[in-house]
Protein backbone atom coordinates (compact mmCIF):
# COMPACT_ATOMS: atom_id res chain seq x y z
CA UNK A 1 0.00 0.00 0.00
CA UNK A 2 1.05 3.72 -1.00
CA UNK A 3 1.88 5.54 2.19
CA UNK A 4 2.19 9.06 2.81
CA UNK A 5 2.48 12.07 5.45
CA UNK A 6 -0.12 14.54 6.25
CA UNK A 7 0.93 17.35 7.76
CA UNK A 8 -1.16 19.38 10.21
CA UNK A 9 -0.77 22.87 11.00
CA UNK A 10 -3.43 25.74 11.33
CA UNK A 11 -6.19 22.81 10.44
CA UNK A 12 -6.03 20.83 13.45
CA UNK A 13 -9.45 18.85 12.32
CA UNK A 14 -10.63 15.94 10.73
CA UNK A 15 -13.68 17.72 8.71
CA UNK A 16 -13.83 19.33 5.67
CA UNK A 17 -9.97 18.91 5.61
CA UNK A 18 -9.06 18.40 1.65
CA UNK A 19 -5.58 17.13 1.98
CA UNK A 20 -7.16 14.33 4.47
CA UNK A 21 -9.94 13.50 1.99
CA UNK A 22 -7.41 13.01 -0.68
CA UNK A 23 -4.90 10.82 1.18
CA UNK A 24 -7.92 8.41 2.04
CA UNK A 25 -9.54 8.49 -1.52
CA UNK A 26 -6.37 7.80 -3.28
CA UNK A 27 -5.80 4.53 -1.09
CA UNK A 28 -2.49 5.78 0.71
CA UNK A 29 -1.60 4.72 4.52
CA UNK A 30 -1.33 8.00 6.72
CA UNK A 31 1.29 9.06 9.51
CA UNK A 32 -0.68 12.39 10.56
CA UNK A 33 2.10 14.61 11.94
CA UNK A 34 2.37 17.75 13.66
CA UNK A 35 5.44 19.90 13.71
CA UNK A 36 5.82 22.62 16.27
CA UNK A 37 7.74 25.46 14.52
CA UNK A 38 8.41 27.86 17.20
CA UNK A 39 11.02 29.66 15.29
CA UNK A 40 9.29 32.06 12.47
CA UNK A 41 9.51 35.32 12.24
CA UNK A 42 6.48 36.06 14.78
CA UNK A 43 7.14 33.32 17.51
CA UNK A 44 3.63 31.81 19.01
CA UNK A 45 2.34 34.31 21.67
CA UNK A 46 1.58 32.89 25.46
CA UNK A 47 -2.28 32.94 24.82
CA UNK A 48 -1.70 31.16 21.71
CA UNK A 49 0.72 28.64 23.02
CA UNK A 50 -2.30 27.35 25.40
CA UNK A 51 -4.32 26.95 22.76
CA UNK A 52 -2.80 25.20 21.08
CA UNK A 53 -1.63 22.68 23.47
CA UNK A 54 -5.76 21.70 24.09
CA UNK A 55 -6.33 21.73 20.25
CA UNK A 56 -3.90 19.29 19.63
CA UNK A 57 -4.85 16.79 22.61
CA UNK A 58 -8.33 17.48 21.14
CA UNK A 59 -7.06 16.48 17.53
CA UNK A 60 -5.15 13.41 19.04
CA UNK A 61 -7.95 12.01 21.01
CA UNK A 62 -9.78 12.24 17.72
CA UNK A 63 -6.97 10.70 15.86
CA UNK A 64 -7.49 7.63 18.05
CA UNK A 65 -10.74 7.28 17.49
CA UNK A 66 -10.10 5.86 14.40
CA UNK A 67 -6.99 3.95 15.61
CA UNK A 68 -4.33 6.57 14.27
CA UNK A 69 -1.81 8.44 16.06
CA UNK A 70 -0.82 12.06 15.86
CA UNK A 71 3.09 12.01 15.65
CA UNK A 72 4.48 15.14 17.44
CA UNK A 73 8.22 16.48 16.25
CA UNK A 74 9.96 19.19 17.66
CA UNK A 75 10.62 21.71 15.21
CA UNK A 76 14.01 23.36 16.51
CA UNK A 77 15.48 21.58 13.03
CA UNK A 78 13.59 23.03 9.92
CA UNK A 79 10.84 21.30 8.80
CA UNK A 80 12.23 20.43 5.53
CA UNK A 81 14.90 17.98 7.82
CA UNK A 82 12.17 16.77 9.68
CA UNK A 83 10.15 15.59 6.87
CA UNK A 84 12.64 14.38 4.72
CA UNK A 85 14.14 11.99 7.85
CA UNK A 86 10.51 10.72 8.28
CA UNK A 87 9.90 10.13 4.77
CA UNK A 88 13.20 8.11 4.28
CA UNK A 89 12.09 5.98 8.07
CA UNK A 90 8.55 5.20 6.70
CA UNK A 91 9.21 5.11 3.11
CA UNK A 92 6.42 7.46 2.40
CA UNK A 93 5.91 8.45 -1.10
CA UNK A 94 3.81 11.29 -0.76
CA UNK A 95 3.63 14.20 1.67
CA UNK A 96 0.25 16.75 1.51
CA UNK A 97 -0.42 19.66 3.64
CA UNK A 98 -2.77 22.67 3.75
CA UNK A 99 -1.38 25.88 2.37
CA UNK A 100 -0.41 28.71 4.98
CA UNK A 101 0.52 32.70 3.82
CA UNK A 102 2.98 33.98 5.18
CA UNK A 103 5.92 35.18 3.24
CA UNK A 104 7.88 32.54 5.45
CA UNK A 105 5.86 29.67 5.04
CA UNK A 106 5.20 30.00 1.12
CA UNK A 107 9.40 30.41 0.91
CA UNK A 108 10.07 27.07 3.26
CA UNK A 109 6.76 25.04 1.32
CA UNK A 110 8.41 26.27 -1.99
CA UNK A 111 11.86 24.75 -0.55
CA UNK A 112 10.50 21.78 0.93
CA UNK A 113 8.42 21.07 -2.33
CA UNK A 114 11.24 21.02 -4.80
CA UNK A 115 13.36 19.13 -2.33
CA UNK A 116 10.80 16.29 -2.00
CA UNK A 117 9.69 16.27 -5.83
CA UNK A 118 13.64 15.69 -6.68
CA UNK A 119 14.18 13.09 -4.51
CA UNK A 120 10.56 11.64 -6.22
CA UNK A 121 7.93 12.06 -3.73
CA UNK A 122 4.71 13.12 -4.54
CA UNK A 123 3.70 16.72 -3.22
CA UNK A 124 0.67 18.12 -2.80
CA UNK A 125 -1.03 21.13 -1.14
CA UNK A 126 -4.51 22.32 -0.70
CA UNK A 127 -6.92 24.96 0.07
CA UNK A 128 -8.12 24.65 3.42
CA UNK A 129 -8.25 27.67 5.97
CA UNK A 130 -9.53 30.45 3.88
CA UNK A 131 -12.62 31.03 1.57
CA UNK A 132 -10.76 32.11 -1.67
CA UNK A 133 -6.82 31.59 -2.28
CA UNK A 134 -5.25 35.22 -2.72
CA UNK A 135 -3.88 34.24 -5.47
CA UNK A 136 -6.86 33.49 -7.37
CA UNK A 137 -8.78 37.13 -6.58
CA UNK A 138 -8.08 40.31 -8.58
CA UNK A 139 -9.11 43.48 -9.88
CA UNK A 140 -10.18 44.11 -13.64
CA UNK A 141 -6.25 44.94 -13.96
CA UNK A 142 -5.03 42.11 -12.28
CA UNK A 143 -3.94 43.10 -9.49
CA UNK A 144 -4.45 42.87 -5.69
CA UNK A 145 -7.49 44.60 -4.06
CA UNK A 146 -6.84 47.13 -1.74
CA UNK A 147 -10.49 48.12 -1.00
CA UNK A 148 -12.47 45.85 0.97
CA UNK A 149 -16.12 46.92 -0.63
CA UNK A 150 -14.75 45.76 -4.06
CA UNK A 151 -13.09 42.95 -3.35
CA UNK A 152 -16.00 41.08 -1.25
CA UNK A 153 -18.36 42.23 -4.43
CA UNK A 154 -15.94 40.26 -6.70
CA UNK A 155 -15.58 37.47 -4.16
CA UNK A 156 -19.08 37.08 -3.86
CA UNK A 157 -19.29 36.02 -7.66
CA UNK A 158 -16.95 32.96 -6.84
CA UNK A 159 -18.26 29.79 -6.08
CA UNK A 160 -17.64 28.27 -2.94
CA UNK A 161 -15.18 25.04 -2.81
CA UNK A 162 -16.97 21.52 -2.01
CA UNK A 163 -17.46 20.99 1.29
CA UNK A 164 -15.03 17.87 2.08
CA UNK A 165 -16.48 15.00 4.13
CA UNK A 166 -13.10 12.63 4.58
CA UNK A 167 -14.47 8.85 5.49
CA UNK A 168 -12.46 8.09 8.20
CA UNK A 169 -14.23 4.56 8.18
CA UNK A 170 -12.09 3.91 4.80
CA UNK A 171 -8.74 4.97 6.49
CA UNK A 172 -5.61 3.22 6.88
CA UNK A 173 -2.96 4.92 9.61
CA UNK A 174 0.86 4.71 10.02
CA UNK A 175 2.00 4.48 13.68
CA UNK A 176 5.81 5.30 15.00
CA UNK A 177 6.17 4.63 19.09
CA UNK A 178 8.79 7.86 18.92
CA UNK A 179 7.80 11.40 18.86
CA UNK A 180 6.68 13.72 21.33
CA UNK A 181 3.67 13.92 23.51
CA UNK A 182 1.44 17.33 23.38
CA UNK A 183 2.62 17.82 27.35
CA UNK A 184 6.40 17.56 25.85
CA UNK A 185 5.96 20.41 24.10
CA UNK A 186 5.43 22.48 27.39
CA UNK A 187 3.15 24.39 26.20
CA UNK A 188 1.10 25.55 29.32
CA UNK A 189 1.99 28.42 31.37
CA UNK A 190 4.65 27.50 34.54
CA UNK A 191 2.05 30.17 36.77
CA UNK A 192 -1.39 30.12 36.77
CA UNK A 193 -2.47 32.94 34.95
CA UNK A 194 -5.07 31.04 32.51
CA UNK A 195 -7.87 30.72 34.81
CA UNK A 196 -9.79 32.98 33.12
CA UNK A 197 -9.68 30.83 29.90
CA UNK A 198 -11.04 27.84 31.28
CA UNK A 199 -14.31 29.59 32.68
CA UNK A 200 -14.94 31.57 29.23
CA UNK A 201 -13.54 28.70 26.26
CA UNK A 202 -14.05 25.07 25.61
CA UNK A 203 -10.63 24.66 22.93
CA UNK A 204 -12.11 21.33 21.27
CA UNK A 205 -14.06 21.33 18.09
CA UNK A 206 -17.02 20.62 20.05
CA UNK A 207 -16.54 24.28 21.54
CA UNK A 208 -16.98 25.52 18.17
CA UNK A 209 -19.73 22.95 17.01
CA UNK A 210 -21.43 25.04 20.20
CA UNK A 211 -20.72 28.08 19.15
CA UNK A 212 -21.54 27.34 15.52
CA UNK A 213 -25.23 25.82 16.68
CA UNK A 214 -25.95 29.04 19.14
CA UNK A 215 -24.57 30.97 15.56
CA UNK A 216 -27.68 29.53 13.71
CA UNK A 217 -29.73 29.33 16.12
CA UNK A 218 -30.35 33.25 15.94
CA UNK A 219 -26.89 35.48 16.90
CA UNK A 220 -26.21 35.52 13.21
CA UNK A 221 -29.24 36.83 12.02
CA UNK A 222 -29.26 39.50 15.08
CA UNK A 223 -25.03 39.92 14.45
CA UNK A 224 -25.84 43.39 12.59
CA UNK A 225 -27.98 44.59 15.80
CA UNK A 226 -25.48 43.16 18.76
CA UNK A 227 -22.31 42.91 16.91
CA UNK A 228 -20.83 45.97 18.38
CA UNK A 229 -22.57 45.95 22.22
CA UNK A 230 -19.43 45.45 24.55
CA UNK A 231 -22.22 43.65 27.17
CA UNK A 232 -23.59 41.30 24.75
CA UNK A 233 -22.80 37.77 22.83
CA UNK A 234 -23.45 39.23 20.08
CA UNK A 235 -20.16 37.62 17.62
CA UNK A 236 -19.65 34.30 17.35
CA UNK A 237 -16.31 34.01 19.37
CA UNK A 238 -15.50 31.34 16.07
CA UNK A 239 -11.96 33.22 15.31
CA UNK A 240 -9.69 30.99 17.73
CA UNK A 241 -11.24 28.30 16.38
CA UNK A 242 -10.57 29.80 12.59
CA UNK A 243 -6.86 30.28 13.50
CA UNK A 244 -5.99 26.99 14.78
CA UNK A 245 -8.18 25.23 11.83
CA UNK A 246 -10.44 23.40 14.22
CA UNK A 247 -13.59 24.76 11.90
CA UNK A 248 -13.31 25.97 8.29
CA UNK A 249 -14.65 28.75 6.86
CA UNK A 250 -16.41 26.68 4.38
CA UNK A 251 -18.10 24.68 7.10
CA UNK A 252 -19.35 27.75 8.72
CA UNK A 253 -20.70 29.01 5.58
CA UNK A 254 -22.39 25.77 4.20
CA UNK A 255 -24.10 25.18 7.71
CA UNK A 256 -25.74 28.87 7.58
CA UNK A 257 -26.99 28.48 4.59
CA UNK A 258 -30.71 28.53 5.57
CA UNK A 259 -29.76 31.58 7.75
CA UNK A 260 -29.91 35.32 6.86
CA UNK A 261 -26.75 36.25 7.80
CA UNK A 262 -25.35 38.49 5.19
CA UNK A 263 -23.51 40.61 7.60
CA UNK A 264 -21.89 38.25 9.59
CA UNK A 265 -20.52 36.40 6.11
CA UNK A 266 -19.36 39.75 5.44
CA UNK A 267 -16.82 39.20 8.44
CA UNK A 268 -15.48 35.90 7.31
CA UNK A 269 -14.32 37.81 4.08
CA UNK A 270 -12.57 40.62 5.63
CA UNK A 271 -10.90 37.61 7.27
CA UNK A 272 -9.99 36.15 3.90
CA UNK A 273 -9.29 39.99 2.47
CA UNK A 274 -6.88 39.95 5.24
CA UNK A 275 -4.80 37.36 4.00
CA UNK A 276 -5.52 39.22 0.26
CA UNK A 277 -2.89 41.93 1.49
CA UNK A 278 -0.63 39.64 3.64
CA UNK A 279 0.18 37.56 0.97
CA UNK A 280 0.01 40.17 -1.92
CA UNK A 281 2.29 42.86 0.52
CA UNK A 282 3.79 40.30 2.32
CA UNK A 283 6.13 42.80 4.61
CA UNK A 284 2.72 44.27 6.10
CA UNK A 285 3.36 42.83 9.00
CA UNK A 286 5.74 45.19 10.10
CA UNK A 287 5.79 47.50 7.87
CA UNK A 288 2.37 49.82 6.67
CA UNK A 289 0.90 49.40 3.58
CA UNK A 290 1.05 53.05 3.00
CA UNK A 291 4.81 53.51 2.02
CA UNK A 292 4.66 57.20 3.36
CA UNK A 293 3.14 55.92 6.70
CA UNK A 294 6.64 54.52 7.34
CA UNK A 295 7.82 58.45 8.04
CA UNK A 296 5.74 59.04 10.55
CA UNK A 297 6.93 60.06 13.93
CA UNK A 298 5.24 57.25 16.41
CA UNK A 299 7.14 57.46 19.46
CA UNK A 300 7.21 54.30 22.46
CA UNK A 301 6.70 55.49 26.01
CA UNK A 302 7.22 52.48 28.01
CA UNK A 303 5.32 54.04 30.98
CA UNK A 304 1.74 54.93 28.65
CA UNK A 305 2.57 51.49 26.88
CA UNK A 306 3.19 49.60 30.55
CA UNK A 307 -0.57 51.49 31.33
CA UNK A 308 -2.25 50.68 28.73
CA UNK A 309 -0.94 46.98 28.93
CA UNK A 310 -2.69 46.42 32.33
CA UNK A 311 -5.78 48.41 31.83
CA UNK A 312 -4.65 51.53 33.99
CA UNK A 313 -5.64 54.57 31.56
CA UNK A 314 -7.76 55.74 33.36
CA UNK A 315 -10.34 55.56 30.16
CA UNK A 316 -12.90 52.77 32.23
CA UNK A 317 -13.82 51.22 28.56
CA UNK A 318 -10.06 51.33 27.43
CA UNK A 319 -9.20 49.66 30.96
CA UNK A 320 -12.41 47.32 31.25
CA UNK A 321 -11.34 45.76 27.67
CA UNK A 322 -7.48 45.62 28.45
CA UNK A 323 -8.14 43.56 31.51
CA UNK A 324 -10.84 41.54 29.87
CA UNK A 325 -7.98 40.50 27.17
CA UNK A 326 -5.75 39.18 30.15
CA UNK A 327 -8.26 37.34 31.45
CA UNK A 328 -10.10 35.63 29.14
CA UNK A 329 -7.21 35.77 26.02
CA UNK A 330 -9.64 37.54 23.95
CA UNK A 331 -11.68 40.89 23.34
CA UNK A 332 -14.24 42.40 21.89
CA UNK A 333 -14.30 43.24 18.43
CA UNK A 334 -15.85 46.83 19.10
CA UNK A 335 -13.49 47.22 22.16
CA UNK A 336 -10.47 46.55 19.98
CA UNK A 337 -10.77 49.39 17.39
CA UNK A 338 -11.10 51.55 20.97
CA UNK A 339 -8.34 50.32 22.52
CA UNK A 340 -6.42 50.35 19.47
CA UNK A 341 -7.39 53.73 18.52
CA UNK A 342 -6.68 55.48 21.84
CA UNK A 343 -3.23 53.76 22.25
CA UNK A 344 -2.13 55.05 18.52
CA UNK A 345 -4.13 58.27 18.05
CA UNK A 346 -4.58 59.96 21.65
CA UNK A 347 -1.26 58.72 23.03
CA UNK A 348 0.58 58.82 19.57
CA UNK A 349 2.20 55.21 20.14
CA UNK A 350 3.52 52.93 17.55
CA UNK A 351 0.99 50.68 16.22
CA UNK A 352 3.46 47.64 16.23
CA UNK A 353 3.77 47.78 19.87
CA UNK A 354 -0.19 47.09 19.98
CA UNK A 355 0.25 44.44 17.56
CA UNK A 356 2.73 42.79 19.38
CA UNK A 357 0.97 42.70 22.47
CA UNK A 358 -2.55 41.16 21.05
CA UNK A 359 0.07 38.45 19.06
CA UNK A 360 1.07 37.66 23.12
CA UNK A 361 -2.45 37.83 24.70
CA UNK A 362 -5.13 36.77 22.30
CA UNK A 363 -5.67 33.47 22.01
CA UNK A 364 -7.13 34.41 18.09
CA UNK A 365 -3.47 35.50 17.42
CA UNK A 366 -3.45 35.40 13.33
CA UNK A 367 -1.31 37.56 12.02
CA UNK A 368 -2.85 38.63 8.82
CA UNK A 369 -5.85 39.91 11.22
CA UNK A 370 -3.66 41.32 14.01
CA UNK A 371 -1.72 42.96 10.89
CA UNK A 372 -4.92 44.89 9.24
CA UNK A 373 -6.64 45.61 12.62
CA UNK A 374 -3.91 47.45 13.76
CA UNK A 375 -3.00 49.61 10.57
CA UNK A 376 -6.60 50.06 9.82
CA UNK A 377 -6.53 51.70 13.34
CA UNK A 378 -3.38 53.11 12.87
CA UNK A 379 -4.57 54.77 9.07
CA UNK A 380 -1.58 52.87 7.45
CA UNK A 381 -3.45 50.38 6.08
CA UNK A 382 -6.06 49.35 3.41
CA UNK A 383 -9.77 50.29 3.66
CA UNK A 384 -7.58 52.52 7.17
CA UNK A 385 -9.73 54.75 9.31
CA UNK A 386 -9.00 58.55 7.95
CA UNK A 387 -6.24 60.25 9.98
CA UNK A 388 -9.46 62.79 11.56
CA UNK A 389 -11.00 59.79 12.53
CA UNK A 390 -10.56 59.59 16.52
CA UNK A 391 -12.75 57.43 18.98
CA UNK A 392 -13.66 58.83 21.65
CA UNK A 393 -13.53 56.67 24.78
CA UNK A 394 -16.09 58.17 26.59
CA UNK A 395 -18.99 58.29 24.18
CA UNK A 396 -17.49 55.37 22.56
CA UNK A 397 -18.37 53.69 26.08
CA UNK A 398 -21.67 55.32 26.57
CA UNK A 399 -22.95 54.13 23.06
CA UNK A 400 -21.61 50.23 23.28
CA UNK A 401 -21.90 49.29 26.74
CA UNK A 402 -24.96 51.98 28.03
CA UNK A 403 -25.69 50.77 30.89
CA UNK A 404 -21.56 50.78 32.00
CA UNK A 405 -22.26 46.36 32.73
CA UNK A 406 -18.95 45.62 30.76
CA UNK A 407 -17.46 47.91 32.55
CA UNK A 408 -18.43 47.35 36.03
CA UNK A 409 -17.41 43.38 35.07
CA UNK A 410 -14.13 44.47 34.68
CA UNK A 411 -13.34 47.47 36.38
CA UNK A 412 -15.40 46.52 40.00
CA UNK A 413 -13.93 49.86 41.52
CA UNK A 414 -16.11 51.94 39.43
CA UNK A 415 -19.53 49.85 40.11
CA UNK A 416 -20.94 52.30 42.39
CA UNK A 417 -20.86 55.21 40.36
CA UNK A 418 -23.64 56.01 38.58
CA UNK A 419 -23.79 55.50 34.21
CA UNK A 420 -23.45 59.19 33.78
CA UNK A 421 -19.89 59.30 35.33
CA UNK A 422 -18.87 55.41 34.87
CA UNK A 423 -17.55 56.30 31.18
CA UNK A 424 -15.87 59.52 32.50
CA UNK A 425 -14.90 59.04 36.35
CA UNK A 426 -12.54 62.34 36.08
CA UNK A 427 -15.68 64.33 35.90
CA UNK A 428 -17.55 63.00 38.95
CA UNK A 429 -17.76 65.27 42.01
CA UNK A 430 -15.91 64.55 44.68
CA UNK A 431 -18.45 63.97 47.29
CA UNK A 432 -19.83 61.44 45.12
CA UNK A 433 -16.63 60.00 44.14
CA UNK A 434 -15.85 59.81 47.98
CA UNK A 435 -19.50 58.10 48.71
CA UNK A 436 -18.36 55.72 46.29
CA UNK A 437 -15.10 55.14 48.08
CA UNK A 438 -13.01 56.00 44.91
CA UNK A 439 -9.62 57.93 44.81
CA UNK A 440 -8.74 58.94 41.44
CA UNK A 441 -4.79 58.43 41.51
CA UNK A 442 -5.12 55.76 43.99
CA UNK A 443 -7.94 53.20 43.25
CA UNK A 444 -8.01 54.41 40.23
CA UNK A 445 -6.38 56.24 38.09
CA UNK A 446 -6.38 59.70 36.58
CA UNK A 447 -6.33 59.46 32.65
CA UNK A 448 -3.16 59.89 31.18
CA UNK A 449 -5.06 62.71 28.70
CA UNK A 450 -8.27 64.08 28.64
CA UNK A 451 -10.32 62.80 25.48
CA UNK A 452 -10.48 66.34 24.27
CA UNK A 453 -6.57 67.35 24.84
CA UNK A 454 -5.47 63.37 22.99
CA UNK A 455 -7.80 64.21 20.01
CA UNK A 456 -6.41 67.73 19.56
CA UNK A 457 -3.03 66.37 20.12
CA UNK A 458 -4.15 63.35 17.77
CA UNK A 459 -5.32 65.71 14.70
CA UNK A 460 -2.42 67.95 15.26
CA UNK A 461 0.10 65.30 14.82
CA UNK A 462 -1.81 64.17 11.26
CA UNK A 463 -2.43 67.30 10.42
CA UNK A 464 1.56 68.35 10.67
CA UNK A 465 2.49 64.80 8.71
CA UNK A 466 0.16 65.43 6.33
CA UNK A 467 1.64 68.86 5.55
CA UNK A 468 5.05 67.16 5.45
CA UNK A 469 4.23 64.97 2.92
CA UNK A 470 2.72 67.69 0.95
CA UNK A 471 5.72 69.94 1.55
CA UNK A 472 7.96 67.03 -0.03
CA UNK A 473 5.74 66.43 -2.69
CA UNK A 474 5.66 69.95 -4.16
Amino acid sequence: MKSCILWFRKDLRLSDHPALDYAIEEGYSILPLYIFEDAEAWPMGEASRWWLHHALMDLGEQLDGFGAKLHIVDGSKEAHQTLSALVKKIDADAVFWSRRYEAESILQDSEIKKELMASGVLVKSFSASLINEPFNVSNQSGKPYKVFTPYWKKCREIPLRELTQPDLSKASWQKLEDGLTVEELELLPSLSWDDGFYEMWDPHRSGAASLLNQLGDGRAAAYSENRDMLAESGTSRLSPYLAFGQISPIEIIHALSEVKAEDYLRQLYWRDFSYHLLYHFPKTDKEPLREEWRLFPWGVDEKIVGKWQRGETGYPVVDAAMRELWHTGWMHNRARMIVASVLVKHFQQDWMVGAQWFWDTLVDADLANNTMGWQWSAGCGADAAPYFRVFNPVTQGQKFDPDGIYIRKYVPELSALPNKYIYCPWEAPSALLEDCGIVLGQSYPQPILLPSEGRKMALDAYQAFKNSLEARQG
